[in-house]
């Protein structure tokens, strides 16, 4: 029962380096996201026969969108500050002092969906035949369902935007954060470390809210001496554990024990015994939620296609999309400090909008429909 008592997630969020630049899960998926979603566009545009060619036009328009939109609304929503602290940040995906490849450091969702919907506005004003705005959204919003699965997955490749504390057995404790810290170049500059590894101590009690007894083992490099190893161990790893990544591990007090021992081969080995702590994993709530509700829009679609009523999959779409995220967000930690003391947090603020939003489309949606004259009324209004 203990191996189903909690998940140790040490999945590294590179998948390798070229010189300094990372290729990262999350950028793989970001990047995936719009190459899958392009693919599925072709099939909805060649099955209601619309030009493919416009799939092209649509998906530079959704990725110029996605991009400043989810980076604006990030700054805008939780770091206003960088506007005039560090403009160049917003939309540099590098640092220059020291020149570190960072990526963009923070997407909101809400910023994406505002920037997409605006950007479909400025697409439908050339007026297409069969692609009026709404007629054009219905469709986006499926391949956006899709893209934010993949999302959300990259999240959890980062470790990022994790859940509250929690006994449940699914929960996971995020320990690739202490990986990279420990072997980065700032703390490991002559790179002496060969491996870290995670291990269940269920020779202690559990603590409270979500803390779990766990063993760190540090592989050494031969060559490495005692002094080196014991360095790592006492002072740099306490340091990471207890003051940069508390949201991970509780490593206060006297809980955290450390040992170095030699290992047969003649290399070194340093043992933490510290705490990690279970979280909800926020990140692949949203993302099963995505696939479940891109499944709904798509089945949705297969069964009207060109007949769709107008409006109908958007509604859908911000209702479930945002609705979930209003209650995920109860799972969730604080994206940003300011908003530890408020009632709702800035995700839920931003989802209640376009919840109602969804409620009058799909309210909208309806009643077209219902005004619409059936095709055997048309035929009388035609033959008189």
């Amino acid at each position: 029962m203990a191996i189903l008592s909690y998940i140790i997630w040490n999945g590294s969020p590179e998948i390798f380096t070229i010189g300094r630049f990372p290729l990262r899960w999350y950028g793989l998926l970001f990047a995936l996201a719009f190459l899958i979603t392009q693919q599925i566009l072709y099939y909805i545009y060649k099955k209601e026969g619309k030009p493919e060619r416009d799939v092209d036009t649509l998906t530079i328009y959704m990725v110029i969108a996605t991009i400043i939109g989810a980076r604006m609304g990030h700054v805008l929503f939780y770091q206003p500050e960088l506007i005039w602290e560090n403009p160049l940040s917003i939309f540099l995906p590098f640092t220059l002092h020291p020149f570190e490849f960072t990526g963009l450091q923070g997407l909101a969702s809400h910023g994406a969906a505002i920037g997409i919907l605006f950007a479909l506005w400025l697409y439908a004003r050339k007026k297409k035949p069969g692609q009026a705005y709404f007629q054009v959204v219905d469709r986006i919003v499926i391949l956006v369902a899709l893209a934010g699965a993949l999302i959300r997955l990259g999240n959890y490749f980062n470790s990022e935007i994790i859940g509250l504390p929690t006994e449940k057995s699914w929960g996971v404790v995020f320990v690739n954060r202490f990986t990279d810290a420990i072997t980065s170049p700032r703390h490991d500059p002559n790179g002496v470390i060969e491996s870290v590894e995670y291990q269940r101590n269920d020779s202690l009690p559990r603590g409270q809210n979500g803390r779990v007894p766990m063993n760190i083992y540090i592989f050494f490099k031969k060559g490495t001496s005692p002094m080196q190893a014991d360095d790592f161990s006492d002072r740099k790893a306490r340091d990471i554990l207890a003051n940069t990544l508390y949201e991970y591990f509780d490593a206060t007090g006297p809980n955290t024990v450390t040992n170095t021992v030699s290992l047969p081969d003649g290399t070194l080995a340093s043992r933490i015994v510290t705490f990690g702590i279970v979280r909800h994993p926020a990140q692949l709530y949203e993302s099963f939620a995505c696939v479940i509700l891109f499944f709904l829009l798509l089945w949705i679609w297969s069964h009207y296609k060109e007949n769709l009523p107008q409006g109908r999959l958007l509604g859908i779409f911000l209702i479930w999309c945002f609705g979930l995220r209003f209650l995920f967000e109860y799972l969730k930690e604080p994206q940003e400090a300011f908003e530890n003391d408020m009632f709702l947090n800035m995700g839920q603020i931003l989802s209640i909008p376009l919840v109602v939003a969804g409620i009058g489309i799909l309210l909208w949606s309806f009643r077209k429909k219902d005004a619409e004259p059936t095709p055997a009324r048309k035929n009388e209004v035609q033959n008189s």
